[in-house]
């Protein structure tokens, strides 16, 4: 049987998340320089010199790394909005309780185990056909 995480633990959690959202946020701000990231990919494009390979391998590299970082603020936000209406730490799946240690190392979790696991096979399995 999974034990939920407690009401100390909750608060620790959503700390956590609150402090990886703002990190994540001011490294996008920073990478993007405050503008859209059409606009900082036109910009590295642009950029003077002879090294258009350069700047395209940059762009890609940028985009990229933004693509990722949007997936992960999206997982804390949901978290923070799952712990808002207290649908924190309940598997979206199957709505059993997420074990307080998955969520101790992976705090943005939606899923238990289980669940986690049948989607990546679901996955791996589609991805080959």
């Amino acid at each position: 049987m999974s034990t939920p995480p407690s009401p100390a633990d909750l608060g620790h959690l959503a700390a956590r998340l609150q402090q990886r959202r703002d990190a994540l946020r001011l490294r996008m701000t920073d990478q993007l320089a405050g503008v859209s990231r059409a606009e900082h990919a036109r910009e590295v494009l642009l950029q003077d010199g002879d090294d258009a390979p350069q700047r395209s391998s940059e762009r890609e590299v940028d985009l990229a790394l933004t693509d990722i970082e949007t997936v992960e603020l999206n997982a804390l936000d949901a978290a923070l909005q799952r712990m808002a209406e207290g649908r924190y730490g309940l598997c979206e799946d199957c709505g059993t309780d997420i074990p307080a240690a998955r969520l101790a190392a992976e705090p943005e979790a939606s899923l238990c185990i289980d669940c986690q696991r049948a989607r990546e096979r679901g996955r791996a399995h589609g991805a080959s056909l």
